[in-house]
């Protein structure tokens, strides 16, 4: 009795200190704020606010920027979802007396739904910790709109303070929660295939005989790197660089390591396979970049499993694809000066290689996201098929997509690889004819390995490409080059070692 009597006087307590808290707020006076702060839960209304927040990023942001926005509407969703079906009508606190609260800032409809906890406040702080747990730059600029939101709340006497705290706290654990959720499904991705070990592989328990080159282009994920780096593998050798000289300090990495390591994105990684490839030496990737399509085809979900590998000495061998000009023959396939090269995850001709060459080219000028848009409209409307012969039969393709290995998912594009031993490429082909936005999403619609009139897929080791039109691009990993008149696309199984644990 005595448990029962001390908790409805601390409850009371609560209460008296709660409507205090709401009443000195709702005496003060703000002129500036009397018609901003409603003006701005008014926004926030219906998630609109951070909707516009997130579509501005999305378009005008790089591709870290993008994946955060996605973060932030995600834990958005997630924390409305549980306000309105849990929060609400769990404990059915009435809405506050307005007494006090000038009627300059009451709203001119007043909420029907209970006051605990607050859903604007809950998406609020959804959507700052959302965004910034993935771009920190970011969510510090959006967390003072945020609190400003919440505090709205209060200001405009829709809510008790208590309730905006509530709310927040709930939006913080939504945005904590959808980071785990996305890291769960991305070690559930990243499942190793049946790639065959390769054996006699140095093992580096304190890291002595490898040489890691970092991308510094690779920003918070790089520095993230060298932290397990340095604790886990205090002997190695890093080397930090980027931009033009990135690709000489690999080959000369790879030329003194025992083991060559690299941190960065896909195109990073595809230049130290190349590097390592041309010296012999086996390869250790530490996932850096924005998308890691080849680290988490492998297996590898951060730069602790591959500090794990390197340390124990488990490795496996993977297939490489390759494209050589055809008359280029014997030792110099693949060693970059016949202008041969090689891909660990894709090749393209047609649209895609369209969109990275117009992307890449005004980016510098107009940024990514815009630059991304313009190319695609410029593509889309005025681009024409690309004429070729494909073992010998004359095609027309808005797309030609080889990868290195099967991927899943119907229609042209790549999704994900379960191994990375196949040994062949994944051909696909969208036919020319028509436009190419009807085509290619034809060809998304239809199934795997099959044929029609938009989409040919199959698998094969070896492709010879000819009467290429001069000046055709083609992408390779997200790089982007010239196309000599002939090239034959071939898949080298084994051909790289690189470190995984088992």
């Amino acid at each position: 009795m005595a448990d029962r009597e001390q908790r409805l006087t601390w409850r009371g307590t609560a209460a008296q200190w709660d409507r205090r808290l709401f009443d000195a707020v709702a005496r003060r006076h703000w002129p500036a704020a009397e018609r901003a702060l409603p003006a701005l839960g008014r926004a926030a209304d219906h998630g609109v606010l951070w909707g516009g927040i997130a579509a501005g990023l999305t378009v005008l942001g790089s591709a870290r920027t993008r994946k955060a926005a996605l973060r932030a509407a995600a834990s958005l969703a997630l924390a409305s979802a549980t306000v309105n079906t849990v929060g609400k009508w769990s404990v059915r606190r009435p809405r506050p007396l307005l007494e006090g609260v000038p009627l300059v800032r009451r709203p001119a409809v007043q909420p029907w739904t209970t006051s605990f906890p607050s859903g604007h406040s809950a998406s609020a702080f959804a959507f700052a910790a959302g965004l910034a747990l993935e771009s920190p730059a970011w969510g510090a600029v959006v967390a003072p709109v945020a609190a400003s939101v919440a505090f709205s709340r209060v200001y405009t006497g829709v809510h008790y303070p208590s309730d905006v705290a509530a709310g927040a706290l709930l939006g913080v654990a939504a945005g904590l929660t959808v980071r785990e959720l996305a890291r769960g499904a991305r070690r559930a991705r990243a499942v190793p295939g049946d790639e065959r070990p390769a054996a006699g592989v140095p093992a580096l328990p304190d890291g002595a005989g490898l040489t890691v080159v970092v991308n510094t282009g690779a920003g918070t994920a790089g520095d993230a790197v060298l932290g397990v780096l340095r604790d886990r593998l205090p002997r190695a050798e890093v080397v930090e660089c980027g931009g033009e000289e990135l690709e000489a300090e690999l080959a000369a990495a790879a030329a003194r390591a025992e083991v060559l390591g690299v941190c960065g994105g896909d195109g990073t990684v595809n230049a130290a396979a190349t590097a390592a490839l041309r010296a012999g030496v086996p390869l250790a990737v530490f996932p850096g970049g924005t998308l890691n399509h080849f680290a988490l085809d492998l297996g590898l979900t951060g730069p602790e499993d591959t500090c794990r590998a390197v340390t124990e000495g488990q490795a496996v061998r993977v297939a490489v694809g390759r494209f050589t000009p055809a008359g280029a023959t014997g030792p110099t396939e693949g060693d970059g000066g016949d202008g041969s090269g090689y891909f660990l995850n894709t090749f393209s001709f047609g649209v895609y290689p369209q969109l990275l060459r117009h992307r890449l080219r005004w980016a510098p000028r107009i940024g990514g996201g815009p630059a991304a848009l313009a190319a695609a409209w410029r593509v889309l409307r005025a681009e024409r098929p690309v004429r070729l012969t494909l073992a010998g039969r004359p095609r027309s393709a808005w797309l030609l997509f080889a990868g290195n290995g099967t991927y899943h998912g119907t229609g042209p594009t790549p999704r994900r690889r379960d191994g990375l031993g196949e040994g062949l490429l994944d051909l696909r082909l969208v036919h020319g004819g028509g436009r190419p936005g009807p085509r290619l999403l034809a060809a998304a619609l239809a199934g795997p390995l099959t044929r029609s009139p938009a989409h040919t897929a199959v698998r094969l080791r070896r492709l010879r490409i000819e009467d290429i039109p001069p000046g055709t691009p083609f992408a390779y990993d997200g790089e982007y080059a010239k196309a000599p008149p002939a090239l034959v696309l071939d898949s080298l199984p084994d051909a790289l070692p690189v470190y995984r644990p088992r």
